[in-house]
């Protein structure tokens, strides 16, 4: 009788193996590493485990001879060994266990009353309610379309919910035999007006363009093809990519490939292969701003690389080498007050990049022209949805430097570029404008060898005259540059000094590379250690920056402030001697996951109040009121101690004593850094350097960045991702997890809410850096409440308010387009 109890007990408790060819596994079920698999009702797709040495789990093609794998659930954990297993609890958790029966991989979901996981004939391994025979998406506990590999099927989003924050992008294998996430990934980016990029790494390598309700911008031969139709759905809910086929025996799947392209297959059965319909990217002109800023690519061209109507080569020098990075600057300034700019229509054209744009569905393109020309930050813009009869309907406008532009000998689109009245009248073939080019370059580089020789050979003839060495000193050269030359008491250095020093500017002693030019260390005799600052004949500084950063950090003396020690004017050559700061940069080490362990809590706070000391300074205790200008974790520098300095004084203005903020049109800065008001209207004053200093806060609170797409948060930058948990009342989420739980979790949450106060949308809301530094010491439960950041990038799950003046400027528009169209 007890040997019958037991045997009914273990049968009872043991996992039995689902039905071969079953398509769904139960509780009481496990699916074994010894070639058992589930196969969709239609016979479509199969799951099991795969693999040689290392195995997983993952889903293939039945009716495709080569095996093709779509899906691996544990990619990032593989197992060792043939004795793994998958199973489902009775809460609905997937469960991946090897023969120790430790887990390796487990789903999450929310708990059901009966669950049980089916493959469905699409490829869709979901979970759900027993007895439920919904195919709704929505009913699904959870299921592996919402977390693709490196493969997107039919009806599969690639994309973003916004209101749960779930973010389903592609990512190439590793290689053939390793399903490992490798560098390149396929993603939406939702900021400003939505399009799909490739990115390796950090690194944007092409881009979809916009959708313009036929096709996306950047692929014109997406044409009507009976098979297949296209979805791309921009809401408040979602924005998403998504494909669908008409003929169940059209078999075809969208990759990212270990080479980092893009490919649409077709399964071409004769053949037994997958045959690549089209790809991505296909030429030079397909790469990211290969023709830098407002300059664009013609791949039928030679060089490849032209200006838009209105402008001209940054560097000649570097165009006549096919160096086309720097871009194109304008010849003719806007003249926004007076009215007089216009438009001139560049047709055939990839739209330039969006993710600084801002679109509004509801206004007609003549609206839009208008609204743009009464914006003085306004660059150009174009038609949203060229589907509409007639020049089509919708506004996208840009306000930001044009980047990535091209053009197609067919298909293409319009762009409505904004210009001076002086340059209305030229020619607008860009062609026409690249021959232009061609002349102007390489008359410039003979003018530019002309004026050298002459230069040289007059200067030869100076120093036979007067016996003088190629060493002057600073206040003649700066005074012959147009400087005013006063009180600036600097140490001049010797070109051969610096060169010993850095023995020969060697690339064992470059310790990086800015917007002003490399960095080296260097040694001056044997214990001074010193930082050289070399400016670059292709920096996007210049002599301007150079001399802004002598005249002013010349006269500043602060700790948190870096020094500087002098400067070398010398024959071409420029270079700023600093003190050298062992540590390097603050982004060097935060956002590090290796070094980050060196910024526990006290050595963070350190590094935030000593920031918002030498801000101060710079706005009140100085001799001047300076802004900086380009407040970034780049520019603090940190000595052995991790006391930080701030740097890098070249954009840097001078307030008199009664000025409150100032205007320019040329915006210089960091973007993720910089105010609203200041990145779309040039305006600039204290607050400017307050709203970079909330970022910097933000930033070492946290330790990620304000820039980039967050695959885990719907707001997709930093400053949304902080509000979003502050209004919930999580904001102890937002703090490193590095740092474990030894720190005062009151000092951090204080410090986040001063960050906070500090990025709000409107500069009068903003404290004083003098207010910024009592708060950080005062009790966080006195200081005010913030509102909302400025460049909150999402507002679905952030802000309700449905305002029409809110509305306007939000970059995600409540549109949903579905066009039946082919690649």
């Amino acid at each position: 009788m007890t040997s019958r109890f037991f045997l009914v007990y273990l049968l009872s408790t043991t996992l039995i193996s689902p039905t071969t060819g079953a398509d769904i596994l139960s509780p009481n079920q496990s699916l074994t590493d010894d070639g058992q698999t589930l196969i969709s009702t239609g016979g479509t797709f199969q799951l099991g485990f795969f693999g040689s040495d290392k195995r997983y789990v993952g889903i293939w093609y039945s009716k495709v001879s080569v095996r093709t794998v779509v899906w691996v659930a544990n990619r990032r954990q593989p197992i060792t060994g043939t004795s793994g297993s998958l199973s489902i609890k009775t809460n609905g958790t997937l469960v991946i266990t090897d023969e120790n029966a430790t887990v390796v991989w487990y789903s999450s979901s929310r708990a059901l009353a009966n669950p049980v996981a089916q493959l469905l004939d699409n490829g869709n391994f979901v979970v759900r309610e027993s007895g439920s025979n919904s195919n709704d998406p929505n009913s699904f506990a959870w299921q592996s379309f919402d977390f693709p590999t490196d493969t997107l099927l039919p009806g599969m989003k690639l994309g973003w919910n916004l209101t749960s924050g779930l973010n389903r992008n592609l990512t190439a294998w590793t290689s053939d035999s390793d399903p490992a996430p490798s560098e390149y990934t396929m993603a939406v980016d939702v900021r400003g007006y939505p399009e799909i990029f490739l990115w390796s790494r950090s690194t944007r390598t092409w881009r979809t363009g916009p959708w313009n309700g036929l096709r996306f911008s950047g692929i014109p031969e997406m044409k009507t093809y009976d098979k297949l139709s296209f979805d791309f759905v921009v809401n408040r809910d979602e924005v998403f990519y998504s494909f669908y086929v008409h003929d169940a025996a059209f078999i075809t799947r969208l990759i990212v490939n270990q080479s980092g392209i893009t490919q649409r297959l077709v399964w071409i059965e004769q053949s037994k292969i997958w045959n690549a319909f089209w790809f991505a990217p296909k030429d030079q002109c397909d790469k990211v701003s290969q023709c830098g800023p407002n300059g664009v690519c013609d791949p039928n061209e030679s060089p490849i690389c032209g200006c838009l109507n209105g402008f001209r080569p940054k560097n000649p020098s570097n165009w006549a080498l096919r160096d086309a990075s720097d871009g194109c600057r304008r010849k003719t300034e806007l003249d926004c007050r007076n009215g007089t700019d216009g438009f001139v229509m560049v047709s055939g054209v990839k739209l330039p990049d969006t993710s600084s744009s801002v679109a509004n569905m509801s206004l007609s393109l003549e609206q839009c022209r208008t609204m743009c020309l009464t914006n003085c930050s306004c660059t150009a813009y174009a038609a949203a949805n060229i589907s509409v009869s007639g020049t089509g309907s919708g506004c996208i406008m840009w306000t930001t430097e044009l980047t990535d532009l091209r053009v197609y000998t067919n298909g293409g689109q319009d762009l409505y570029l904004r210009l001076a009245a002086a340059d209305l009248g030229s020619e607008s073939n860009p062609s026409h404008q690249r021959r232009i080019v061609v002349i102007i370059v390489v008359l410039a580089v003979m003018i530019t060898l002309l004026a050298s020789t002459a230069f040289c050979i007059r200067r030869r003839k100076k120093r036979r005259s007067t016996g003088m060495s190629g060493n002057i000193s600073f206040s003649e050269r700066y005074i012959n540059e147009g400087g005013e030359g006063k009180d600036i008491d600097l140490p001049l250095f010797d070109l051969g000094t610096i060169i010993d020093a850095t023995n020969n500017f060697s690339v064992h002693s470059k310790l990086g590379e800015g917007g002003f030019g490399p960095v080296y260390k260097g040694n001056l005799g044997e214990e001074q250690e010193i930082a050289v600052k070399r400016l670059s004949k292709t920096s996007v500084q210049g002599l301007d920056e150079f001399k802004n950063e002598v005249m002013l950090i010349a006269k500043l003396q602060h700790r948190n402030l870096v020094r500087l020690l002098g400067c070398c004017i010398q024959d071409e050559e420029r270079m700023l001697i600093y003190e050298y700061m062992p540590n390097r940069s603050l982004d060097a080490i935060l956002f590090d996951k290796a070094k980050v362990g060196l910024l526990d809590w006290r050595t963070r706070y350190n590094i935030i109040v000593g920031i918002a000391r030498g801000l101060l300074y710079l706005h009140q205790d100085s001799r001047f009121r300076i802004i900086h200008r380009d407040m970034k974790a780049g520019n603090i520098l940190l000595d052995k101690d991790m006391c930080p300095k701030i740097s890098d004084f070249g954009m840097a203005r001078i307030f008199g004593g009664d000025e409150t903020e100032a205007n320019t049109r040329r915006v210089v800065g960091t973007y993720g850094y910089m105010s609203p008001e200041y990145a779309m209207d040039g305006i600039f004053s204290v607050k400017s350097d307050v709203f970079s200093f909330g970022v910097l806060v933000l930033e070492i609170v946290s330790g990620k960045r304000n820039r980039g797409v967050y695959h885990s948060a719907p707001q997709l930058n930093l400053l949304g991702y902080a509000w979003s948990l502050w209004k919930e009342g999580r904001t102890s989420e937002l703090v490193d997890e590095s740092m474990g739980d030894s720190f005062p979790m009151a000092e951090a949450l204080r410090c986040i809410k001063v960050g906070l106060l500090c990025v709000q949308d409107r500069p009068e809301h903003r404290p004083t850096m003098a207010s910024a530094v009592l708060m950080l010491g005062s009790d966080g439960a006195l200081l005010p409440q913030p509102t909302q950041p400025g460049f909150v990038a999402t507002k679905g799950p952030l802000e309700s308010d449905s305002s029409a003046s809110k509305q306007d400027s939000v970059s995600v528009n409540d549109i949903s387009i579905t066009m039946v169209e082919g690649r």
